[in-house]
């Protein structure tokens, strides 16, 4: 079968290292300014550079994200960083809006160009009109089902990128301006502060003061979030229908969410390459993905039906373990940087590239010079007893009590 790219996000540095550790093919990035990621830790021109030093030693790609919509008075700044990032050398810029497509053919014509979701793309005769304009890649709309994703690679050639994992936003192909009425922060400017996902309450009119909670009855509720989208299981049918990459949402996500959905899907994909109509789902990988802070999983609108609706309690996180820590080298041995307070006696696991895990008690936690500590703090080095073939770059996480937690790692 033909080679079926894995796209994955990376928000900063580590989160980029830890992307290309955990199997991403490619990965995608933002700047400080004209992406839709506004508060991700995103990347000044020095670690830009450094990102596209360590995805060339790999023999991976690197994207950069331009997707912002521009007022017209943006536009001498955005000509003015592309003339900058041009050295750099891109594999590929996404952009959505085409006044940026514009600007991006006037100052660097051979730089190629990906389409963003955000443009809806929908139909193969928008497709084709975006690839006649000089894109090379589409990002179809969510919106789309499977048999209509088929209709449009029978009639066209560009190279077609879907998403299959990750949140979802309730409008139109992610352009909602219910952030940008409530607080002011636009939403298609990079700057969602994410209203769908708060806690509401009504409040009839003849009595103000008076609130009362959007609860669930019998007969359902009211909410404005969506299910998280999961396509592990259905990869065989994507790659059937002509699908060139498929992309992992979440530079807002942590490191722990970039490792642990990256090599689930790093090895589905293989063993859906090596073997399309033996591909049968691991229950592994499922059980994996729900170790991450996520909504309740669905399709989205792939197949259509009630999947693609909005269902009750979907606004809540779930989650079934925390991230603990993260291994690191210090001159010839592996020490742990804390994330979370972890105490000598707890069971954590630790997990690396390939599905790889072990679990360990912790039977001592040594500081550096090490002395006996109490406990493993965020971000403090520590001595541990490691299981053996832990390697740098290798997390660490813990069950946790209690699902429900909104905490997004």
């Amino acid at each position: 079968m033909k080679k079926v790219e894995l796209l994955a996000p990376a928000g900063d540095l580590e989160k980029l290292e830890t992307a290309l550790r955990f199997g991403a093919d490619a990965v995608y990035l933002g700047t400080e300014r004209f992406g839709l990621r506004a508060l991700a830790g995103n990347f000044d021109l020095g670690q830009l550079r450094q990102a596209r030093d360590l995805c060339r030693a790999q023999g991976k790609k690197l994207y950069l994200t331009l997707n912002a919509w521009l007022r017209p008075q943006e536009f001498p700044d955005l000509a003015a960083l592309l003339e900058e990032l041009r050295p750099l050398d891109f594999d590929a810029y996404i952009v959505g809006d085409p006044g940026v497509l514009a600007t991006v053919r006037q100052v660097d014509a051979a730089r190629p160009l990906h389409l963003s979701t955000q443009a809806n793309t929908t139909n193969a005769q928008g497709v084709n009109f975006w690839a006649a304009a000089g894109v090379a890649r589409v990002n179809l709309a969510r919106e789309l089902r499977l048999e209509e994703i088929r209709a449009i690679r029978a009639a066209t050639a560009c190279e077609l990128e879907v998403f299959v994992h990750g949140a979802l936003c309730v409008a139109y192909s992610g352009r909602c301006l219910l952030s940008a009425a409530l607080t002011g922060r636009e939403a298609n400017r990079g700057l969602c502060a994410h209203p769908c996902r708060w806690r509401y309450a009504l409040m009839e009119e003849t009595r103000p003061g008076e609130y009362f909670p959007v609860e669930e009855d019998e007969r359902g509720t009211y909410v404005f979030n969506s299910r998280d989208l999961c396509l592990v299981e259905h990869l065989p049918e994507l790659v059937a229908a002509g699908v060139d990459s498929l992309k992992i949402e979440g530079r807002m996500k942590s490191v722990y969410y970039v490792a642990a959905v990256t090599r689930v899907y790093r090895a589905a994909l293989d063993r859906c390459l090596a073997d399309p109509r033996g591909f049968a789902l691991d229950p592994e990988w499922r059980a994996e993905l729900d170790k991450v802070s996520h909504r309740p999983y669905g399709t989205g609108f792939l197949f259509g039906g009630e999947g693609a609706g909005v269902h009750a309690a979907d606004s809540a996180y779930v989650r079934a373990c925390d991230f603990v820590g993260v291994v690191r080298e210090e001159g010839e041995s592996l020490v742990v940087q804390g994330r979370n307070r972890f105490l000598p006696g707890e069971t954590l696991e630790i997990i690396g590239p390939a599905m790889r895990t072990a679990a360990f008690c912790v039977n001592e936690i040594r500081s550096l010079e090490g002395d006996s500590l109490p406990a493993g703090q965020p971000n403090r080095l520590v001595r541990l007893t490691l299981p053996e073939g832990t390697q740098a770059g290798d997390l660490l996480r813990r069950p946790v009590k209690s699902l429900g937690d909104t905490d997004q790692i």
